[in-house]
């Protein structure tokens, strides 16, 4: 251990390693008698491969069991300052990595990073983006805006509505979007759909963007701007979340933005992205390369650290594996939902080919049923069970 601990000393390591290194000791020094203890064969010669190994150590080998209570937070801290460069190694590679080496980095985390189930919400949401968003039900609001809530029927969202930056910590943000949306509809119309996305479509954008809040006293912040503007073109932007911003920042080599910074975020995020070497990139290899460069923007959101355990923080996941919960009248617990909602959410399902006639002249009492708070899904098999 305290060859791997010392290792880093060895290597050519720039200012902003060499700090975070230094950083990752000091906290590790607080619990040297445990890490100690633990046997390590791996010694990795780069930096990265380092942050992995030590993480590893510090997530499943340590003995949890010989910690004292007051050491607990401090392998916590250590653990996310491990993720935390982790992530700010792996973004400060898209600065000089050619296209060909982005798309293989994502092809190798696959697993890692749910990418099926993030694509299917880049998917789901694309026919969308033309649609304003008072249009919209409003559990494809709740979609295109990054928050999840118990009405999204998995059989229908078949992905977790937070990836791509989370939103759900904004409730200002989330209350004014419910009560007015044509307010955001009217910032967003200020980007284009196709074509260039100037600098003035971005600012003609922001202005609207803060006088949609001069009707409440929530303020306006950034990051809840920057995921609707990447889901209307995710060719263009890309979506901030509080908590990832000190790696991201740290690997464009910028100050860490503020949630008021929406003129930096325009020169130091959009404009350094799109200027990348492998975002210039005009062809594409094979499916997965030509879905990839459909959204270029958000590829920095798969750089961020992920693990084996990523895919089931999804609430997607969560949703499918979640216990049946009851009342203690012992009913089922369940989310009522507009009609308008119901009917949509019906009208989807029951659009497959394979779902037979008989069922679908059922669907007055599908929607009947979903419109209580049943899944489609749920109501659609239970259809199937009683009518055959």
């Amino acid at each position: 251990m305290k060859k791997l601990l010392i290792s880093p000393s060895n290597m050519a390591l720039g200012e902003q390693e060499s700090q975070i290194y230094q950083n990752i000791l000091k906290q590790a020094t607080e619990i040297s008698l445990n890490l100690m203890a633990v046997k390590v064969e791996n010694h990795p010669e780069d930096f990265l491969g380092w942050c992995y190994e030590l993480l590893d150590v510090a997530k499943n080998r340590i003995n949890f069991e010989l910690l004292d209570d007051h050491q607990l937070p401090i392998v916590k801290k250590l653990q996310d300052m491990l993720i935390s460069a982790i992530s700010f190694l792996q973004l400060k590679t898209l600065r000089i990595a050619p296209w060909p080496v982005i798309c293989e980095f994502i092809r190798q985390r696959e697993t890692e990073l749910a990418l099926d189930e993030q694509l299917k919400l880049i998917d789901y949401l694309a026919p969308l983006r033309a649609t304003p968003l008072q249009e919209m039900i409003s559990e494809d609001r709740l979609a295109f805006s990054g928050k999840h809530a118990a009405s999204l029927d998995t059989g229908v969202y078949q992905f977790d509505v937070e990836w791509f930056a989370s939103t759900k910590s904004a409730k200002g943000f989330h209350q004014l979007l419910a009560d007015l949306p044509g307010e955001f509809d009217t910032a967003l119309a200020h980007i284009p759909l196709e074509g260039e996305v100037t600098a003035q479509h971005y600012q003609e954008f922001v202005v609207a963007y803060l006088m949609a809040f001069s009707h409440s006293d929530e303020k306006p912040t950034l990051a809840p701007a920057t995921r609707l503007l990447a889901m209307r073109r995710p060719d263009v932007f890309t979506p901030l979340v509080n908590s990832k911003l000190d790696p991201l920042c740290q690997a464009l080599g910028i100050a860490k933005l503020t949630n008021r910074d929406f003129e930096r975020y325009w020169q130091d995020v959009v404009v350094a992205i799109n200027k990348m070497p492998w975002f210039a990139t005009g062809s594409a290899a094979d499916e997965l390369e030509t879905r990839l460069s459909a959204i270029k923007a958000l590829l920095p959101c798969f750089f961020y650290y992920a693990d084996k355990d990523t895919p089931q923080s999804s609430n997607y996941y969560k949703l499918l594996n979640k216990p049946k919960r009851t009342t203690s009248s012992g009913g089922t617990k369940t989310t009522r939902r507009s009609k308008e909602s119901a009917e949509t959410l019906v009208d989807r399902a029951l659009s497959d080919e394979s779902i037979p006639e008989h069922i679908r002249a059922k669907r007055d009492s599908i929607i009947a049923e979903v419109e209580k708070g049943r899944s489609v899904d749920e109501t659609i098999s239970l259809m199937r069970a009683i009518f055959g």
